[in-house]
This record gives C-alpha cells, sequence and structure tokens, in this order.
C-alpha cells in the first residue's frame, strides 16, 4: 500500500461542501472525470481516503489517486499500487514549463505532465497551488 499527501484546504470542492466527501460523491467526481472506478473499493474516513481493487493499470489507478486527493478536504490517499511515477504538488507561481524544468531537466516537455494528467487537467495554464500532478519520468 501506497500513501499519498495532499494540501487537505486545496483542490476541487464537491456540490455540498463536508457533506459531499464521501465514497459515492468521490466515485462520481472520478467517473466525470472519464476515469473508470470499475471494481474499486473507496473508503473515505475524515480526512484520509483508501482506494482499493480494480484491474485497472497502474497510471489510471495513480488517476484515481490524483482524482479524489484534489477534492477540497483529503489530506491523504492510501491505495494498493506500487509506484515509481514522481508525484509534485504544485507551488504558488509554479507553472508546467517551471515543473517540468525542475522534475525533467527541460521545460519544453511541459505537455508531458499535461498529457500524464488528463483528464484531471484540462489546459496546461490551468494548475493551482496545492494541487498535486503525475510525472512520468
Amino acid at each position: 500500500m501506497g500513501l499519498w499527501n495532499f494540501v487537505k484546504g486545496a483542490g476541487k470542492s464537491l456540490f455540498g461542501g463536508e457533506d459531499a466527501k464521501n465514497e459515492e460523491a468521490l466515485k462520481k467526481e472520478v467517473e466525470e472525470l472519464g476515469v473508470s472506478t470499475e471494481g474499486l473499493d473507496i473508503k473515505v474516513d475524515g480526512d484520509k481516503v483508501t482506494v482499493k481493487g480494480g484491474s485497472m493499470s497502474t497510471a489510471e489507478k495513480e488517476k484515481v489517486i490524483l482524482a479524489v486527493g484534489n477534492v477540497d478536504g483529503i489530506a491523504e490517499v492510501e491505495a494498493d499500487v506500487e509506484t515509481e511515477t514522481l508525484f509534485h504538488t504544485v507551488e504558488k507561481g509554479d507553472t508546467l514549463w517551471a515543473i517540468a524544468q525542475k522534475t525533467l531537466g527541460d521545460g519544453n516537455r511541459y505537455n508531458e505532465i499535461f498529457e500524464a494528467n488528463k483528464p484531471m487537467l484540462k489546459h496546461p495554464d490551468k494548475i493551482y497551488p496545492g494541487q498535486v500532478l503525475r510525472i512520468e519520468t
């Protein structure tokens, strides 16, 4: 099991606020992004989410982790996935170009980060402080 930390006060607010932070709402959020939740068991315990099961690829499960972790009020996601993917928490002033320069050694590779985070990212300029991104190295 891996554990990922998120900025609890950053992220998308689900309709209904704190009351919406439940298994069904998180599954709906993931599915609305076009990521399958088939066979997944998603449990919420306070500000921690546990994701288990599913027969999806590691990349797909990482996207589920990011989709639920980048919800306002979620601080941790624990999942049954082994990954060597780099995760980066966006800081104030970050751009995908700057993140690519820092993590991949070439700002021109920003589109790789954008593609690795679709469908959570809709546009390369639409990132926010506290958001966690996956970076395939």
